[in-house]
């Protein structure tokens, strides 16, 4: 039977736990397939890999296991309940075994300085790290005889690089990788890089912007890889991205969209770092003025608050006009488990970038627009208009 490696960047944190939960309690019924758009009814007759078929690994920078990871998931949020954790566990060990240590390179200072104890690699240069990332990959391959692989980017967000001349082409990018030019890269850059070198379909689920540069796009097209991105879109976004076009489309106003978002968790220390949380902020701010206008103000504050762990809270205020200008206000809360949204995106997309790149359909998959708060290339933010690509997609398979 052919296997399908899903390689995730960050494979003992919560999101990616989750979905090595998921997926074995999945294979073993003891659960439903519920969050998994992948499972909608017009995907029967795609031809989709089966869950079955996928092998876990990773990279990470913690110490510890999968399971210690999900019990520390257990004590705080639930989410992942004793028994079934007990009803999986050999199989976390087993993806334990391909779990290697992560590289750090350029990161910056929030994520160099979240683990003193870390086990993470950090290499003298970026050849040196992008080596390392691609012998660890071809090595899963040849372990699993993989007929595909698909890397996830679930990484701490990174600060955005500053413009650099070498994002603009791969032969740009390729020539700072010769004269080794650290500033052009991070771990991110890295990991899209070493996904290209093996033939890899790509996914980048964080807003970090130097995984998917217009030169490591390029390099992904011509290595015939699949990819998509960025920022998965898996709380207020996604509820904004459904109620901004009702708006719109009943001609009423808004003069001001507030957003003020509180988490916990290892996301929410980092964030609260202010060059992190630019790329953050940068990433959910798009989607109002994109359907709404310009002249909307709108304006988004992250506070980190540990208590929460990984149930976030999102609080919006909407100020609109309505006939004759009168003035009213809707307001909404959005209390949710970050890695219990997140993980079924990140199976979801496992399946259909695979299944594209399966089928020769190579370069940016706009179809999967859907799952991010900033997805490349496609200008509707309108979840309707979105799940209606992803539908007429599946329709065409």
């Amino acid at each position: 039977m052919s296997k399908i490696g899903l390689w995730l960047v960050g494979a003992r944190g919560g999101v990616s736990t989750t979905v090595s939960v998921g997926l074995s309690a999945l294979a073993k019924g003891l659960s439903t397939a519920t969050g998994l758009i992948t499972e909608h009814p017009e995907f029967a007759n795609c031809g989709l890999p089966p869950l079955s078929d996928f092998v876990l690994g990773g990279h990470e920078i913690r110490r510890g296991s999968l399971l210690e990871s999900a019990r520390v998931i257990e004590a705080d949020s639930g989410s992942l309940p004793h028994h079934l954790l007990e009803a999986v566990r050999e199989d976390l060990d087993e993806i334990d075994q391909c779990i290697k240590p992560g590289i750090l390179f350029n990161s910056g200072e929030a994520i160099h300085s979240l683990d003193k104890d870390s086990m993470a690699v950090t290499p003298d240069s970026p050849q040196d790290a992008l080596r390392q990332i691609t012998t660890d990959l071809q090595e899963f391959q040849r372990q699993h005889q993989l007929s595909g692989l698909v890397v996830v980017n679930l990484s701490s967000t990174e600060p955005p690089l500053p413009p650099n001349l070498a994002h603009e082409s791969a032969e740009s990018l390729r020539s700072a990788l010769e004269r080794n030019e650290e500033s052009a890269f991070r771990s991110s850059t890295l990991y899209s890089l070493a996904a290209a070198a093996v033939g890899a379909s790509f996914v980048n689920f964080t807003p970090s912007t130097a995984a998917l540069t217009p030169a490591t796009r390029q390099i992904l097209q011509e290595a015939n890889c699949a990819y998509c991105g960025s920022d998965g879109k898996t709380g207020e976004t996604l509820v904004k991205s459904a109620l901004a076009p009702m708006f719109a489309q009943r001609a009423l106003k808004v003069m001001t969209w507030q957003s003020y978002n509180m988490l916990g968790d290892r996301d929410g220390e980092i964030l609260s770092h202010p060059e992190n949380r630019s790329s953050k902020i940068a990433s959910k701010g798009e989607l109002i003025h994109q359907i709404l206008g310009e002249d909307v103000h709108s304006e988004i504050r992250i506070d980190y608050v540990p208590s929460l762990g990984d149930n976030k809270t999102a609080w919006d205020l909407i100020h609109f006009r309505g006939f004759l200008d009168h003035r009213m206000t809707m307001q909404f809360t959005w209390q949710g488990c970050d890695a219990i949204l997140a993980a079924p995106l990140v199976i979801d997309l496992a399946r259909l970038v695979a299944h594209a790149q399966s089928r020769g359909e190579v370069g940016l998959q706009k179809h999967c627009s859907i799952f991010f708060k900033s997805p490349l290339d496609f200008a509707d933010h309108a979840l309707s208009a979105q799940f209606d690509a992803l539908i007429q997609k599946a329709r065409n398979w």
